[in-house]
């Protein structure tokens, strides 16, 4: 019983630190290890410009697979290392890893610094603040719609920043509790990263980031319907999160997101979608939901309560689920 409980603890306590502290400014986040990776190898290849359509998804399919499993293997490597010297210290490590594929606290520092100018009639502010966590272009944006973008963003990013990694840690610890949380939570961040990074449908990353784009729709797709069954348990709105999502959600074109944005929009009772603008083209996305209450910041706030019920609803299942199976199999 040992081995799962302890791989329990690990996830608690990164959750708990995730919580408390989220990520120190400075602090060498694994992304940005992943991302100069990327970003080197993107660049020494030319994101396969000139390359046939064939050698250009193969070449990003190879940079996938790398950065995925290496993150995989090089974590449980640092936590078999840990582990060798002490075991606090590999337990330690583990929980600070683990704790970095959670984006609970940085998602809400993230909204704050965006609310905090709006409330002050402070536009320009908020603008440049909201800049620095969204890819549509903000510097005209009205307060409505600087609104509209912090929920999407929240409800978009409860999936990858809250409950996949939490769900690939979970499975870690029901499946194989001696490898600790960490390398799946790692594997899964992996993905996530060549998704935001080259997982586009322009040119110079049509081809090259195909084979990124799909492996994160694929991965995320089972945790993004937990997410909307957690909301619509949490919210107490499951006939509307259920009918609204079936009607408006499969009108997006990412499998995800906009159910994961729909499950919010329901739960809340608010509109999202529609225009955008992502370096001067005009995109319009499908609206999700239905105007029944007004969009305000009060709406935010309301959202990210409900990612921190939903961040400790998971938790709660994944230890419900623990001492299930602890008890059928007498670990």
């Amino acid at each position: 019983m040992s081995c799962p409980l302890i791989a329990y603890t690990i996830l608690l306590a990164a959750a708990l630190l995730d919580f408390g502290f989220g990520d120190p400014w400075g602090w060498p986040h694994p992304v940005r290890w992943m991302g100069a990776y990327i970003q080197f190898l993107s660049h020494w290849f030319n994101y396969g410009q000139g390359w046939p359509v064939w050698g250009q998804r193969l070449g990003g399919a190879l940079l996938t697979l790398s950065l995925i499993l290496g993150s995989a293997l090089i974590s449980w490597g640092l936590v078999i290392l840990g582990m060798a010297i002490s075991p606090l210290l590999g337990w330690g490590i583990a929980v600070v890893g683990t704790a970095s594929g959670f984006a609970g606290r940085s998602l809400r520092d993230a909204a704050a610094e965006v609310l905090a100018p709006l409330a002050t009639g402070n536009l320009e502010g908020a603008r440049q603040s909201l800049a620095k966590y969204v890819g549509r272009e903000t510097a005209e944006l009205e307060p409505p719609e600087i609104l509209r973008a912090v929920l999407e963003t929240v409800s978009e990013n409860a999936t990858d920043g809250m409950v996949a990694p939490l769900f690939y840690g979970a499975i870690a610890t029901l499946i194989v509790p001696q490898v600790s949380p960490l390398p799946l939570v790692m594997a899964y961040k992996a993905a996530s990263t060549l998704d935001s990074m080259i997982g586009y449908r322009e040119p110079p990353y049509t081809h090259w980031g195909w084979f990124a784009a799909k492996t994160d729709d694929v991965l995320t797709w089972l945790p993004c319907r937990l997410l909307v069954f957690l909301v619509a348990l949490c919210s107490g709105q499951w006939r509307r999160v259920w009918q609204w999502c079936c009607r408006d959600a499969p009108k997006d074109p990412s499998p995800n997101s906009g159910w994961s944005e729909c499950a919010y929009a329901a739960a809340l009772g608010v509109r999202l979608g529609g225009t955008n603008i992502y370096r001067g083209t005009v995109k319009v996305k499908p609206f999700l939901g239905e105007p029944l209450h007004s969009l305000d910041q009060k709406t935010i706030w309301s959202a990210l309560d409900l990612s921190r019920q939903i961040y400790l609803m998971a938790l709660g299942l994944t230890g419900i689920l623990l001492l299930i199976s602890c008890k059928l199999f007498s670990i």
